[in-house]
């Protein structure tokens, strides 16, 4: 998931960030590179209120030069949140599935928790979804 970032020069001298495809996510950073590295954490913090307000995540849409691609975790975790919506399966029904307390649904959900990648697979598993991984050049 590679979204699409306008970086502008800021009043102070810091670079100001915004994602044409999330609103919600806008930040700063001291130079180009850091304001980039800041993108990908405003991105993940836009969607975990998304997720926790159960709304659909939005698809990078919007192109342009500059762009910045979330972590694989929070990929795979995005994909699980999408896959229950899309059948419809709540967290203590997938819970159950898996044979585990809710609380562990929410941290396999939450962006900034540092889940084990297996442990999202099973869940996806579960979910009759497969986790694919492809590498390509930068």
């Amino acid at each position: 998931m590679r979204y699409a970032v306008k970086l502008a020069r800021d009043e102070n001298g810091t670079w100001l960030v915004t994602v044409p495809d999330i609103p919600e996510a806008i930040t700063f950073g001291e130079d180009r590179e850091d304001a980039l590295a800041c993108a990908v954490d405003a991105i993940e913090s836009a969607l975990v209120g998304l997720i926790e307000a159960r709304k659909p995540i939005p698809a990078p849409r919007a192109e342009g030069p500059d762009g910045v691609t979330l972590p694989a975790l929070s990929i795979a975790k995005i994909g699980l949140y999408e896959a229950m919506r899309a059948d419809g399966v709540g967290k203590t029904a997938l819970a159950r599935k898996l044979g585990v307390a809710p609380p562990q649904i929410d941290r396999l959900l939450d962006l900034r928790h540092h889940s084990r990648m297996d442990a999202v697979e099973r869940a996806l598993a579960a979910m009759h979804r497969l986790l694919t991984v492809s590498v390509n050049a930068a």
